[in-house]
């Protein structure tokens, strides 16, 4: 708190703005501090106002052991100035009897007899102010179920009688009927007492979350899994993080231990570190702490005991070593708690969890399904193969020897003999063997070097990729192997090529590596021709283009100069020169490109046929079908295609079958046969089941179906699709790429309406390390971000999407090269403002997007924004906010005109069309009904009648244009006579075309306008 308030009006708004704060350490310092502003204004009013608020942070900020001692001083100020204390302050006092009966259950140290002491004080001083006596008998009970004696006598004692103005709220009463029944086993029960409060009937402070965490085992048991699901996704994001709701935490990581979702359960204890830490109400924290020893229990006996674990801050922890811990710390709670209370409640209780068995083997909990052996920080790997690869050698000589006449036929098995040698030749006791078959051991680290570049590449790192080459072509010439070093030399050429663009073409050969030797050639992408666009503008573009066309060059004078090539390797260097061209025509998309991009394919072509080499005989060909389909001629690379793939199925290789039958797939899609695609890219997708995902590209097939199933109408199977590639492109490193499909994942989520999904999903992604850390695109982060945002805000969660957009309004405004994403983010974030009825910050927020308008024009956004916000202020104020939304609606005619002189056509209606009519409704609600009718009266002009040819939707526009007309014109102006002219010639009007639904609200206005309503 920067200044001390001076008097009461500073200290009252200070204890509201404090009061806006989420529960934590803030918002409890901020409380404290106002307390001892409020002691020196010597007031007792405010000082009571200022003592509730402490309390209030106390107690929902995890501190029990505070909150009594601030209770006993307003007693004491009500017993000594009950004057003080008007109606709405003296029923706070009494509610807060039950604030101080809950603190005192949960700390062990307090004996019993000081909770029934305390029990027996508020029932004396409830029945001293003649209130009733339900909420006494309350936390009666509750004491009971927390002891573990004379619970059904207490209940009964409760649970019969009348409510009162001091009972706890429907929701929570409700959780402690069903936790009644719970406790005897009668699920079904519980389950039929909770559903007003999962159905979001009723809440409160602190549910449903806590119902929620409560019901998902009983859930489960009858069989409501889906349901289950929903609500741990929805349940959880509500007490996530929160020091007050750390029990139900707990039980959200049971859950997730009870299900098959042990690696989730992990990383929602990583989010809630600060739980080990900052939870003071012992009881809360024993039940957070069984609740994640069931998870590290289950982790364990699952073999994973090894696995790291988020647990208490100041060293790094094991699934085994926290489990040690939490198990000691939470046995020693209960200790205390059954010695306190002279049962062995809480001690059963416990065990009863920790012997729980699964409830189901595995539960599909979110879009982001993954297992413990993807938990451990590991270098990617690939998906597991349905082949059974072929057997690695034992000997040192054969091994090498095998790696190389793998990696010759761009084999997908040499990776793994690669991969074995490395770590072989890694130890520190590697014997190079004496065999002049073998070579010298830089010539091995050579070849590792290259495969080591070709994964690199792989993953977009094309400095460090070109880097490797040009070290494993040093090595090469070292061993006495020009071949290899021109080859590596190539190679480094086209990856440093990459550099300047950071992009890389899909299924090129790349930096070379396995795959590269026999790939599929240059980009297979039918859907990127023409891509010019995406790589960092025309300016980018051209830089590539440029660096490519040097790199061909290069490639052809140390193509002229290499003497004494293998047929394999002069093969390699030829479909390299041919990958540049290609790349380089995906890059500009210019129909010049194209001849010598076939030309070198031909060369490729003609070369591998006279000396046999079958895969980069494939490997030309599709280089050829691709090439046509940039140029935009399908039809003849479909016949190069079909070509290609009877060619594979007869004489192979046959792990170029996956990608030929993926382009064959994206060039049918391109032809609109969409029923084709899909049968050529499952096909693939079932073939790719050999061999590894990252060789045979798994990953772009999935995606390439997603695209495919919306074309389909198939979303749901699209999505499956969609998160399977971005699992495969996390496994094999490529991040951003993976961020990329989860971001289409969760935004196809949304559209769905699956909104818990898609928010669980994208916290998923921004809790990992190199996200937090910075370490991904920053707008890449801020697309999920803003998709989140939107989500919690389909999801009704107003705070938590403002906030968001907030933030990200005032990143956006530092995006000087990108101003037209802030006019977007700007425009919904005052919009959200505006829900939020603040209206002063939303008018902020409609300034900076107006400020970027100016320099990147977003009409209809921008005025949709305005309009919605003079609705927004006019619908909350009346009269009074009429001034400042009238000055809304005047910026969205300014941006009208801007719109209609550049000439710029708005999709749907016209944008004067939208701010005549929104004219109309702000006039409307502020009572200036003469305005609103004429500017109604000018939308139905601009509007224009319906037609046949406008369609329906225009129909539903005009409708509800005059339904608001004549309501304005009928009701408010009591005009009914030419009202009803006006309604029943649209019914008319919209009947004879056809459009009854659209007729049915009017004839309904009609009928009341003439019955005198």
């Amino acid at each position: 708190m920067p200044t001390a308030p001076q008097n009461t009006d500073e200290l009252y708004q200070a204890l509201e703005e404090n009061d806006r704060l989420p529960y934590g350490r803030t918002r409890t310092v901020t409380a404290e501090e106002l307390v001892d502003a409020a002691e020196q204004l010597a007031e007792p009013v405010p000082l009571v106002h200022a003592l509730f608020e402490l309390q209030e942070a106390y107690t929902y900020g995890s501190e029990p052991r505070k909150s009594p001692v601030v209770f006993a001083r307003l007693l004491n100020l009500f017993d000594e100035q009950p004057d003080v204390f008007d109606e709405r302050r003296r029923h706070t006092l009494f509610w807060r009897f039950k604030w101080v009966a809950d603190a005192l259950r949960v700390l062990p140290e307090v004996p019993l007899a000081g909770l029934r002491q305390w029990l027996t004080e508020m029932r004396d001083r409830y029945e001293k102010a003649g209130l009733g006596l339900q909420p006494y008998y309350g936390q009666a009970y509750q004491l009971a179920a927390h002891i573990g004696e004379g619970t059904t006598l207490a209940y009964e004692l409760w649970a019969g009688r009348s409510r009162t103005g001091l009972s706890d709220c429907e929701a929570c009463e409700i959780c402690e009927r069903a936790l009644y029944h719970l406790a005897a086993g009668d699920d079904e029960r519980a389950l039929n007492d909770w559903e007003p409060v999962l159905a979001g009937k009723e809440s409160c402070q602190e549910e449903p979350a806590r119902s929620v965490s409560y019901a998902l085992l009983p859930l489960l048991r009858s069989g409501r899994v889906d349901r289950a699901r929903e609500l741990h996704l929805a349940g959880y994001r509500n007490c996530r993080r929160n020091p007050s709701m750390s029990g139900e935490v707990g039980r959200h990581l049971e859950f997730c231990a009870l299900t098959g979702n042990e690696a989730r359960g992990l990383e929602l204890l990583a989010e809630n570190r600060n739980l080990f830490g900052e939870v003071e109400s012992p009881l809360d924290l024993f039940d957070f702490l069984t609740g994640a020893e069931v998870l590290l229990q289950r982790v364990e006996s699952l073999g994973h005991g090894e696995l790291p674990a988020a647990g208490y801050a100041g060293r790094t922890w094991t699934v085994a070593g926290l489990r040690a811990e939490v198990r000691g710390r939470a046995d020693d709670l209960a200790a205390r708690f059954d010695a306190r209370n002279g049962t062995t409640a809480h001690t059963d209780r416990r065990r009863a969890r920790l012997d729980r068995a699964p409830l189901v083997d595995a539960l599909e909990l979110t879009l982001r399904t993954r297992g413990l052996d993807e938990v451990a920080p590991a270098a990617p790997v690939a998906a597991p193969a349905a082949r059974t690869a072929a057997e690695v050698p034992e000997s040192l000589p054969e091994l090498i020897l095998r790696a190389r006449t793998l990696d010759e036929q761009g084999h997908p098995d040499a990776r793994a003999c690669w991969a074995k040698l490395s770590t072989l030749a890694a130890s520190r006791d590697y014997a190079h063997p004496d065999d002049p078959a073998v070579g010298p051991l830089a010539r091995l680290r050579a070849d590792l070097l290259s495969d080591e570049a070709s994964r690199t590449g792989e993953k977009d790192e094309f400095a460090e990729a070109a880097a490797l080459h040009e070290e494993a072509a040093g090595l090469y010439e070292d061993a006495g192997a020009p071949g290899d070093a021109a080859v590596a030399r190539a190679c480094a050429l086209l990856a440093a090529a990459e550099i300047p663009a950071e992009t890389s073409a899909e299924g090129a050969d790349g930096a070379g590596g396995a795959d590269g030797a026999d790939g599929a050639g240059s980009a297979d992408g039918v859907d990127s021709a023409g891509s010019a666009d995406e790589v960092d503008g025309a300016g980018g573009a051209a830089v590539k283009v440029a660096a490519l066309a040097s790199a061909h060059a290069a490639m052809v004078r140390l193509h002229e100069e290499a003497s004494g090539l293998a047929p394999h390797q002069e093969a390699r260097l030829l479909r390299l020169r041919a990958t540049a061209l290609g790349m380089r025509l995906q890059t500009s998309g210019d129909e010049a490109h194209v001849a010598p991009v076939l030309a070198e394919a031909d060369l490729l072509l003609a070369f591998a046929t006279r000396h046999e080499l079958g895969g980069q005989i494939s490997g030309a060909l599709l280089l050829r079908a691709t090439t046509h389909a940039l140029s935009g001629d399908l039809p003849a690379a479909v016949t190069v295609i079909d070509g290609v793939r009877d060619r594979l199925k007869a004489h192979g290789p046959a792990w170029h079958l996956p990608r030929t039958l993926a382009l064959r797939g994206r060039i049918q899609l391109g032809l609109r046969d969409v029923q084709a695609a899909q049968a050529d890219l499952a096909e693939g997708l079932r073939l790719a089941a050999d061999w590894p995902a990252d060789v045979v590209d798994t990953a772009r097939l999935h995606a390439d179906l997603a695209e495919v199933c919306m074309h389909l109408g198939r979303p749901d199977e699209a999505l499956r699709h969609l998160t399977r590639s971005a699992e495969l492109e996390l496994r094999r490193g490529s991040r951003t790429d993976a961020y990329c499909a989860y971001s289409n994942a969760a935004q196809l989520c949304l559209d769905l309406g699956r909104v818990e999904d898609c928010i669980a999903l994208l916290d998923s992604l921004l809790a990992e390390p190199d996200v937090a850390a910075g370490e991904v695109d920053d707008r890449l982060v801020a697309q999920l971000r803003l998709t989140r945002a939107r989500a919690l805000h389909t999801g009704e969660d107003l705070k938590a999407a403002t906030a968001e957009f907030v933030a990200l309004a005032a990143e956006s405004a530092r995006w000087d090269d990108d101003p037209g994403s802030h006019v977007m983010i700007a425009a919904e974030t005052a919009v959200l403002l505006g829900e939020s009825g603040e209206f002063g910050r939303a008018r902020e927020a409609a300034e900076q997007a107006l400020a970027a308008h100016a320099r990147a024009p977003r009409y209809e956004q921008l005025s949709g924004c305005l309009r919605e916000l003079a609705r927004l202020q006019a619908e909350r104020q009346g009269p009074e906010g009429l001034a400042d939304a009238r000055a809304h609606l005047a910026d969205a005619g300014r941006i009208a005109d801007e719109a209609r002189a550049a000439e710029y056509e708005a999709q749907g209606r016209s944008l004067d069309t939208a701010l005549a009519y929104e004219h109309g409704r702000v006039n409307a609600y502020a009572g200036e009904y003469e305005d609103a009718l004429a500017a109604l009266e000018k939308a139905l002009a601009l509007l224009g009648g319906p037609t046949p040819e406008k369609g329906e939707d225009h129909a539903g526009e005009w409708a509800e244009c005059v339904r608001l007309t004549a309501a304005v014109e009928g009701i408010y102006l009591e005009r009914p006579a030419p009202a009803l002219n006006r309604l029943d010639a649209a019914v008319s009007r919209l009947t004879a075309l056809g459009h009854t639904e659209e007729a049915e609200p009017l004839s309904s206005l009609a009928n009341r306008l003439r019955d005198g309503g």
